[in-house]
């Protein structure tokens, strides 16, 4: 089957009310930019609560994957159209029923040979009528082309319920006929819900926070902190990798990169070793939000599960979160069970690359046995230990920090 157009849909930006025209403009945009980076020409428009994709010599495939990273789209039809004739008429009944006819045999060549009861394809075909001039309503023109089919395929017979092949045809500026629906990411378009930094590490959850925060509409810068020479060139490379996945979906990721080690070690050799790991936490938090301020950010991202690991109970987060003085902290995953962020990790092609055997600085010095349920007061008078140096390692981290802008 050659297709040369698709019929996008939309489901939650539909229901925006007066904000409507801003979210509709915004999937517009980001529509034309993913089919900019693929072979073809196309021509986006937008009429009715549809978007309409029309393409010239393009790769079926390559289209579909990238309109697949488009948030905001909840399913792409890829569609056959038959325009007016030259008095500006729809074709009439019989011809919009051959039309379907030779359509649905092109796209399901197994129609063709007989069946018996047993073996016969269920169906249904769903009309739209948007051109109320049309002279048939919706469910007359069902009714008849649906008759026209089971005339010509002898394998179909008719199923309202649960159907397995569903003939939609749209009766608008054109006809568009589509009985395949691929599923898009939904959300909203990147860009509708302002700005927020991701802190981004080597691991599984950050990524994948990264995802679900920019699949509300959210663009994302991303920090990372790198402790060479206990972390590698390849763990930098392995975050940059990461923050690829993610800029397949947003557009380029904007990636700063501080170095973390003289920070960790002056807290490695002046704090008790079973806070190490909050106290670390609190310094990323504080550092992360300096960037996101500069950054026009309004928010800080993190893959943080509730008790996935001993640094994220309820207590540690609590007292991380205390430092970060102007900005809410988002976790996407906080309620997420280990399986469910591998799944959209896999989903998105992360996983792969998370599981690559480079570790971050926050698995470099992980304590033997780190406190639990730590106390804000408690860690708070033991970072005044570190009160000769650390600001002044703070500042020299970020007067240093590299900034790489990632694309997919």
């Amino acid at each position: 089957m050659e297709y040369k157009a698709f019929i996008i849909k939309y489901t939650e930006i539909a229901l925006k009310g007066k904000n409507r025209g801003f979210f509709e403009q915004a999937l517009l945009k980001q529509i034309r930019t993913k089919l900019a980076a693929c072979a073809g020409s196309f021509q986006v428009t937008h009429t009715g609560g549809r978007v309409y994709v029309a393409g010239e010599n393009f790769d079926f495939d390559e289209t579909v994957s990238a309109l697949k990273k488009v948030f905001g789209v909840t399913a792409i039809c890829p569609a056959v159209t038959v325009m007016r004739d030259g008095n500006g008429k729809l074709p009439d009944i019989e011809a919009l029923s051959a039309h379907a006819v030779r359509f649905l045999g092109e796209l399901y060549p197994s129609l063709k040979t007989h069946a018996d009861d047993t073996k016969k394809r269920t169906f249904k075909v769903e009309c739209r009528r948007v051109d109320k001039t049309y002279p048939l309503t919706s469910m007359e023109t069902d009714a008849y082309v649906g008759e026209k089919l089971l005339l010509a395929y002898e394998s179909l017979k008719v199923d309202v319920h649960r159907p397995e092949i569903l003939l939609q045809i749209e009766l608008r500026e054109q006809v568009n006929l589509y009985a395949e629906t691929i599923k898009g990411p939904g959300g909203m378009p990147v860009g509708t819900s302002g700005k927020a930094v991701l802190l981004l590490s080597g691991g599984i959850d950050s990524p994948v926070a990264g995802y679900l925060t920019a699949k509300r509409g959210v663009l994302l810068e991303a920090v990372y902190f790198h402790a060479p020479p206990y972390t590698s060139e390849r763990a930098k490379q392995k975050v940059k990798d990461l923050a690829k996945i993610i800029a397949a979906y947003t557009g380029e990721v904007r990636l700063h990169v501080v170095n973390f080690t003289d920070i960790q070690m002056y807290i490695y050799e002046t704090c008790p070793k079973d806070e190490l790991t909050v106290i670390m936490r609190r310094y990323m938090m504080r550092i992360a939000e300096k960037i996101a301020l500069e950054a026009g950010a309004h928010g800080l991202v993190t893959g943080e599960s509730i008790a996935q690991v001993a640094s994220q109970t309820m207590q540690a987060l609590m007292v991380t979160d205390e430092v970060v003085q102007e900005l809410p902290v988002y976790r996407p995953v906080v309620a997420f069970d280990k399986q469910e962020i591998i799944d959209i990790s896999e989903a998105i092609g992360a996983f792969e690359i998370s599981t690559l055997p480079y570790e971050d600085c926050c698995t470099i010095f992980v304590a033997k046995h780190p406190v639990t349920r730590p106390r804000a007061d408690v860690i708070r008078k033991h970072e005044e230990l570190l009160a000769e140096r650390i600001d002044a390692l703070v500042a020299e981290a970020l007067a240093g920090k590299e900034l790489f802008c990632v694309t997919a």
